[in-house]
């Protein structure tokens, strides 16, 4: 009997070792948020293709503008010369999609994070209230769209960029909404497209 119940606790001990990081993972990949979690430096680099870029982009928009082509999972700041500044970022998942024109109404470093209700009720683990730091999931920046509770904001999940996750905020790597953050004074216009104009 004692050798069948060591033999059990070694089973048990060595599934609990090998299954829960992977379950841990899986309930994860969704991109909740997650308060508290401070990524590593080697998260921050990304795939090539939702790496900050110079791209040739036409648009009649003023150089300083910014587009958010939220189907492509990319932020562009509009540059003389037919250029934009292309970055990839993370957008809303499905219910959590919009669109409209708005202006950047207000700058913050390392923002403190207060959950919306309605948040709150889809999340109940979240915290009420998270002080701004490296954990905090609104990041290293954030730049508050009109009068709307939707940022531009920085991330301690730089590995949901280029997904929709979010409940309608657009994320950057902390590095990438640093850099958008230094180029774009409060009162910039931005304007969310579903789709790019044809």
């Amino acid at each position: 009997m004692t050798l069948f119940r060591l033999c059990f606790t070694i089973a048990v001990s060595l599934f609990v070792l090998f299954a829960a990081p992977d379950a841990f993972a899986q309930a994860n990949r969704n991109g909740d948020d997650q308060p508290g979690l401070v990524a590593a430096p080697d998260d921050e680099q990304l795939d090539p293709k939702w790496q900050k870029t110079v791209v040739f982009f036409r648009s009649a928009e003023q150089p300083g503008t910014i587009i958010v082509h939220t189907n492509e999972r990319y932020l562009y700041v509009i540059q003389p010369g037919g250029r934009a500044l292309r970055y990839g970022i993370g957008v809303g998942r499905d219910g959590f999609t919009w669109q409209g024109l708005v202006k950047i109404t207000r700058k913050m470093e390392w923002p403190d994070w207060t959950p919306p209700d309605e948040m709150i009720q889809r999340q109940p683990y979240l915290p009420r209230w998270m002080a701004g730091g490296p954990g905090n999931p609104l990041g290293a920046r954030a730049m508050y769209l009109g009068s709307t509770v939707y940022r531009i904001h920085g991330t301690n999940q730089p590995q949901t960029i280029g997904t929709a996750v979010s409940s309608g905020c657009f994320r950057l790597t902390n590095p990438d909404v640093a850099d958008l953050y230094e180029r774009i004074p409060v009162g910039t216009k931005v304007i969310i497209r579903q789709r790019p104009e044809v």
